[in-house]
């Protein structure tokens, strides 16, 4: 693993901003091409805590008049456009339910569900008869809809009191409600659904077995893991701080997911992502970045991507970073500075031959040792923070959000309770 202190210092200035661009992305520009004041004269990892989306609305109050949940400024959840409408809570026949629900005396867990990825009366039906069978209450229930995607009918069921909440959904529906739960202290039980399930792979769970998991929420062991904060600032210099589970980027990652076609991630799931890939490659050009592990000196590099971990596997058992722990309290980074084909070529080889295949023997990892490649730069903190401009993409666990100047990423140690079946090994997390 490379120094944290080594930069790569052969970057263009970036492109020229308009005269009435907001005083922070100014800053953000002066940093990219160099100037640490500005830079640190507009960081956004000052005077955090670990409670994200301190502005969320509260959910009940949001929801009325009209029995809904507004969250306007959120994108649209993973697959789920030709669904209209605000989240709302159903019953277990799936018609409409007040927000307000009954008390009860038992306790009580929720669903939060995309009803794209799932069978939803199937999955409710199965909740509510294991839930009955454990002698809780009666499950409330959720959908997530293009306004919500999970994380403000998360917020609606932290307000009933209820003890557990499970995600069904893509890692779009996980990441939403994850964000909700952090620091909550209520548990997250992993419904696996949809394509990717990187949360649920990088916990090494059960994929195929729906019953196990939802018998997790109501007799299996409950284990603290770390989860990521993103705190992005926009073009027009506004401030937004989503959570992450899996991992955030910035630059080609989330270009590569924007070109991603959804016909075709719905008919062959995750490899379509090779295709937006490719399509994303032909048209990457670097960009310059000026970035800063918290507690480190203050560096400028010319980039194609930046990627911060919470955990590091991908599909298919490629080790994006192998090192990477879901439980020590600190943040992976990779840095990715290819130089033409050959650079991409080393990029190819450290992520999936390097990480995936050579560190898993001795001799490989001796041979690692040896060799210097600076296509892929690893780091590791508790926080770091990168200035760019002109804005880039980013993206959280697979999801496109829009573009931005700056991105200030951290861990939460322990910050999540996930639901694990009993006896789940958890000595390799």
């Amino acid at each position: 693993m490379a120094a944290p202190d080594e930069p790569r210092d052969d970057a263009e200035s970036p492109d020229n901003l308009p005269a009435d661009a907001p005083t922070e992305v100014k800053a953000d520009a002066a940093a990219a091409e160099g100037s640490s004041d500005d830079f640190h004269a507009a960081r956004l990892g000052d005077d955090v805590d670990d409670h994200p989306r301190t502005d969320a609305p509260d959910p009940k109050e949001a929801a009325r008049p009209d029995d809904v949940i507004h969250q306007p400024e959120d994108v649209s959840p993973d697959s789920s456009q030709e669904l209209s409408g605000k989240t709302q809570r159903v019953d277990v026949e799936g018609d409409e339910a007040p927000i307000d629900a009954e008390d009860t005396q038992k306790k009580r867990a929720a669903l939060v569900y995309n009803p794209t990825k799932v069978e939803p009366e199937t999955l409710r039906a199965r909740v509510a008869e294991l839930a009955a069978e454990a002698g809780w209450a009666e499950p409330l229930f959720y959908e997530t809809t293009v306004d919500d995607l999970g994380d403000d009918a998360t917020r609606a069921a932290l307000d009933e009191k209820v003890d557990a909440v499970l995600a069904a959904g893509g890692d779009g529906t996980v990441r939403a409600v994850a964000e909700a739960l952090t620091s909550s202290g209520v548990p997250l039980t992993i419904v696996p659904s949809g394509t990717g399930n990187l949360l649920a792979r990088n916990l090494n769970l059960p994929l195929t077995d729906t019953d196990a998991m939802i018998r997790a929420t109501f007799e299996g062991d409950i284990h603290p893991i770390d989860t990521g904060v993103a705190r992005i600032r926009r073009a027009d210099g506004e401030v937004e701080e989503h959570g992450f589970s899996v991992m955030a980027g910035i630059g080609l990652d989330a270009a590569m997911i924007q070109n991603t076609r959804s016909d075709l991630k719905k008919q062959v799931g995750w490899v379509a992502y090779v295709d937006g890939a490719a399509r994303s490659i032909v048209s990457a050009k670097p960009f310059r970045v000026m970035y800063q592990l918290n507690g480190h000196r203050l560096h400028s590099a010319k980039v194609h991507s930046v990627l911060f971990a919470n955990c590091g596997a991908l599909q298919g058992g490629v080790a994006l970073i192998p090192d990477a722990s879901i439980a020590d309290g600190r943040l992976d980074v990779a840095v990715l500075q290819p130089s033409g084909v050959l650079g991409w070529l080393g990029v190819w080889r450290s992520i999936v031959w390097d990480n995936s295949v050579l560190r898993r023997f001795r001799a490989g990892r001796r041979v690692l040792e040896r060799r210097k490649d600076t296509s892929v730069r690893y780091l590791r903190g508790s926080g770091i923070e990168l200035a760019t401009a002109p804005a880039q993409p980013i993206e959280l666990d697979g999801d496109e959000f829009g573009e931005a100047t700056r991105i200030y990423t951290r861990i939460i140690p322990g910050g999540l309770s996930v639901a694990l079946p009993k006896g789940h090994d958890v000595s390799t997390l």
